[in-house]
């Protein structure tokens, strides 16, 4: 049986299903669909097999409640030879609640010469490492994962592989942008998250790439937190099975009542 999609599209309607709530408000969207939705559209209407989403910013400053109709609009800013620009907004009920840039830039050769970049991780493959007994580690059934090294909130490294184990809108299998899109969120959590649990909530994501991923697993690896007066800053380096893909960065503010550490028992 297939997982139950994250939305139902009724033509330029996308209505949310119960599995697309958050953790924070069990009546409001998760952030990761939201980015996902915004990167869905996009795509759809503005992208092309020539050009990369290179970078992808979605500003979430309200919370979308879960029974609401979804609108999303998109406006070409700028639609050069290798340059292409767009922004969209996200609508519930008729009300913005986030919104999109995204720039897609195309394909074409790297210049001669070599250029110094970070090594590949040396992280196990997705089918060597057994699946997690702990269902809070994938939201009960929202992505599935593979732990590399370290937990939400440990005091080291943290390595993690994510996949999607369902479609974000119902009949349209995620494309490799919208499956890294939705991951993308992923990187406040795991970031931010401290002893005590998450106490972070993120109002915004960067996400950048070079490339799109070639597989369903999507790894992360924490590279980055700090925070001073309740504002917070996270990164992870995000690959696949072939390597390095991009970065996701993220802003966030403090919550007063933390998420508990899924890791605690």
């Amino acid at each position: 049986m297939k997982n139950q999609p994250f939305f139902i599209r009724d033509h330029d309607i996308f209505r949310p299903t119960e599995i697309a709530n958050g953790p924070w408000d069990h009546k409001s969207l998760h952030g990761r669909v939201i980015i996902g939705l915004l990167a869905f559209v996009i795509e759809e209407r503005h992208g092309a097999a020539d050009f990369v989403p290179a970078r992808l910013t979605v500003d979430m400053f309200r919370l979308p409640t879960i029974d609401a109709p979804i609108e999303v609009t998109t406006r070409l800013v700028r639609d050069g030879l290798r340059i292409r620009v767009v922004e969209a907004e996200f609508l519930s009920g008729g009300v913005s609640m986030a919104r999109a840039s995204c720039q897609l830039l195309r394909k074409t050769q790297n210049p001669q010469g070599r250029i110094w970049s970070p090594p590949n991780w040396d992280a196990p493959k997705p089918a060597d490492i057994p699946p997690p007994t702990d269902p809070r580690l994938g939201m009960h059934g929202k992505w599935a994962t593979r732990p590399i090294v370290g937990h939400m909130g440990s005091l080291g490294p943290r390595r993690l592989w994510m996949s999607e184990v369902r479609e974000l809108v119902d009949g349209s299998p995620p494309t490799p942008f919208v499956r890294v899109a939705v991951a993308a969120d992923f990187a406040s959590p795991f970031a931010n998250a401290g002893e005590e649990g998450l106490g972070f909530i993120n109002s915004d994501v960067t996400l950048y790439l070079h490339r799109l991923p070639v597989k369903e697993w999507i790894g992360f690896e924490v590279v980055n937190h700090h925070s001073t007066d309740g504002v917070a800053i996270g990164e992870c380096w995000l690959y696949d099975e072939e390597g390095p893909i991009g970065t996701s960065t993220v802003a966030a503010l403090s919550q007063r009542k933390p998420m508990p550490n899924p890791s605690k028992r």
